[in-house]
């Protein structure tokens, strides 16, 4: 059987330590692939956060996840501490990635990899919109190369 395998980029915008809690445990007693996901989510929130966007407002529109890879490289363990670096990449008309590196900050190894799909998204109207200007400016987000 093949793996995926995810290549990340060279360059990381934004780093945060989160602790893998007692509810991220699964029953074989390491970090579950689901708390993986949850643990993207608050990532992602803190680095919006330090630019001042929201997952409801990146300057005039909201986000919406429509795909997700992650690949699992090694365990970790209730109280490990997770170092979770974040960046954005791949703008296109509507969207942009964003992908994630997890590392274990005590024995330097890594635990997972991921890229997340996002999409600008009205609420309101219920339909895909343009990234907003403020957003691209402020995170300067290479375009996807057309062709």
């Amino acid at each position: 059987m093949s793996r995926l395998e995810l290549e990340l980029p060279d360059h990381f915008l934004f780093r945060t330590e989160i602790p893998v809690r007692i509810s991220d445990i699964n029953y074989g007693n390491h970090l579950g692939n689901d708390a993986v996901l949850s643990l993207m989510h608050e990532a992602r929130l803190q680095f919006l956060g330090q630019y001042g966007f929201r997952e409801s407002d990146i300057g005039g529109a909201g986000i919406i996840m429509v795909d997700s890879i992650i690949t699992y490289l090694s365990q970790a363990f209730y109280g490990d501490l997770l170092a979770i670096d974040v960046t954005a990449s791949d703008l296109n008309k509507y969207g942009f990635d964003l992908f994630y590196r997890i590392t274990n900050v005590q024995t330097g190894k890594e635990v997972a990899r991921a890229k997340t799909g996002m999409l600008c998204f009205d609420y309101a109207k219920g339909r895909v919109v343009s990234v907003p200007q403020a957003f691209k400016d402020t995170l300067l987000i290479p375009a996807k190369p057309q062709g």
